[in-house]
């Protein structure tokens, strides 16, 4: 089974496979609250566990509502309301991405068209924050991750699509460990930042690993 296999799908499987990876997103969110406070309390003021979480039960609050929706609606609405509850940089970066994302969202899902759609909202993020990878942000693992399932949709299966975007989250994720932050409250603390992961980044990185647990599963059974 090819990565545009995704084509075909049934608008009802689609919106149950879409939910499925919004409800694991945000259990993670909510799961790891504390974890991601710790990381910003290194080079920030210690609230993006709980400002994600925040925007996570936002979300799953509006599920009713944003269920009667086609996927690209309910994404942007998403976006909406992530900009709303959440607070400090995160609310317009990550509400940017899923905005954008919305917007790009295509007609007839696959993999290859879906990683396109991402690709331009996490350019949107760039574009909001000023930023660019290197600058120990969200970014670090976003552009990789995007780049990595945009490059491997065309011509790999869908698993080994979605396993090329988490390796390449992973790497961006430890190589920004090391970087001085040039954006953001970690930029203030300068050689501090060095050493620590980036909250932003890490969420990112969580969000992207909660959607690949649902997706891997969809996609076990594939054979080349």
């Amino acid at each position: 089974m090819s990565a545009a296999a995704v084509q075909g799908v049934a608008p009802a499987e689609q919106t149950r496979l879409f939910w499925a990876c919004v409800h694991e997103a945000c259990a993670a969110l909510l799961r790891e609250e504390a974890a991601l406070c710790a990381l910003d309390r290194a080079v920030g003021d210690g609230d993006h566990g709980t400002n994600m979480a925040r925007g996570a039960r936002a979300i799953l609050a509006a599920e009713e509502q944003l269920r009667a929706l086609p996927i690209a609606q309910a994404l942007e609405k998403a976006g909406q309301l992530i900009v709303s509850h959440v607070g400090g940089a995160s609310g317009p970066l990550y509400g940017s991405l899923l905005l954008a994302t919305a917007h790009s969202w295509p007609s007839e899902p696959s993999v290859a068209s879906i990683a396109a759609a991402l690709t331009e909202g996490v350019a949107a993020v760039g574009r909001r924050g000023r930023s660019t990878v290197g600058q120990k942000t969200v970014l670090d693992v976003l552009v990789p991750a995007a780049e990595a399932l945009r490059t491997a949709a065309d011509t790999r299966m869908a698993s080994e699509s979605i396993a090329a975007m988490l390796a390449a989250a992973d790497a961006g994720f430890e190589t920004s460990r090391a970087l001085r932050a040039g954006k953001g409250r970690a930029a203030y603390v300068g050689e501090r930042s060095m050493g620590h992961h980036d909250p932003g980044a890490a969420s990112a990185r969580l969000c992207l690993h909660a959607v690949a647990r649902v997706l891997l599963v969809e996609h076990s059974g594939e054979v080349g």
